[in-house]
């Protein structure tokens, strides 16, 4: 069988006469239109901070999409494609998840990110019927209508999962796991003091279950998934595995430029299993 090359070792092999190793699959292919997503989003961590950066940020990217710039949605794109990457596919992802979140109609973020409010988010949410929907209809009660918000950014996240090819059971209980998460937030928020225990954590950057974080982390670790299918393949370890061999087969005969490849694909291929967010793939 012929061993075909993925977009890790043909970047790797190009690069080897130009010095260094580099990392494929990750970075831009072509210009990024939307280079301020890094900025906007990155390194933010308080709630508030992240809504405001969305509120900029998805009407310059559903522009882009609008005026044929960028592939709609991202999980169709390819490397050839302007931010066919895995690093913009996992951001634009988790984007077109969230504007769900973006259209609720008179907005209460308080019932998403604030700790007095969380006891009433989980209550709506677990009694909100699950639904299958990405087309929803807003009833302009913010307490109704973010649970149906929430639960369609995650039908999205599995319709991509679909177009992209991600193995079923990695998405098969999308919305059962989100409801377990609300459960056990529910548990936590019952807990005596659970609100200055809240600001605590937020103020050592950790996390407490709020109802966006919930959502950020879950869209965010969905989206990944989508990402990497989208650009490797559904099993990243069979790609990484092929690559190794093909490497092994084409560079046999230069041991050393063989270990160089196959220590940048090592590298790679850790970078892209430890990333919890986009952020992460970038080169510093």
């Amino acid at each position: 069988m012929r061993l075909q090359a993925s977009p890790i070792v043909i970047g790797i092999q190009r690069s080897m006469d130009l010095g260094r190793p580099k990392m494929f699959g990750w970075g831009r292919s072509k210009k990024s239109v939307l280079a301020s997503a890094e900025k906007a989003i990155g390194d933010l961590f308080e709630p508030l901070t992240l809504l405001s950066a969305l509120d900029r940020l998805l009407p310059l990217y559903l522009k882009e999409t609008d005026e044929g710039r960028l592939v709609y949605p991202a999980c169709k794109r390819g490397l050839g494609d302007t931010d066919g990457n895995v690093r913009a596919i996992w951001e634009h992802t988790r984007l077109e998840a969230c504007r769900y979140l973006m259209m609720v109609p008179r907005r209460d973020v308080d019932l998403l990110v604030r700790a007095v409010r969380q006891a009433e988010m989980m209550d709506a949410f677990l009694r909100q019927a699950p639904h299958e929907e990405t087309v929803v209809d807003f009833k302009g009660v913010p307490v109704v209508d973010y649970p149906v918000a929430i639960m369609a950014g995650l039908n999205w996240l599995d319709h991509c999962a679909f177009i992209a090819g991600v193995a079923p059971d990695k998405f098969s209980r999308t919305r059962r796991d989100f409801r377990r998460l609300a459960v056990l937030a529910q548990q936590w928020w019952a807990i005596e003091n659970a609100g200055p225990r809240c600001y605590e954590m937020l103020a050592n950057c950790q996390v407490p279950p709020l109802m966006f974080y919930l959502m950020w982390q879950s869209y965010t670790r969905l989206a990944k998934e989508i990402a990497i299918a989208a650009i490797y393949g559904s099993s990243l370890d069979r790609a990484i595995e092929r690559d190794r061999q093909h490497l092994q087969k084409t560079l046999g005969s230069q041991p050393d430029k063989m270990q160089a490849a196959l220590s940048a694909l090592s590298e790679t291929a850790a970078r892209l299993k430890d990333a919890s967010d986009p952020h992460d793939l970038v080169r510093r």
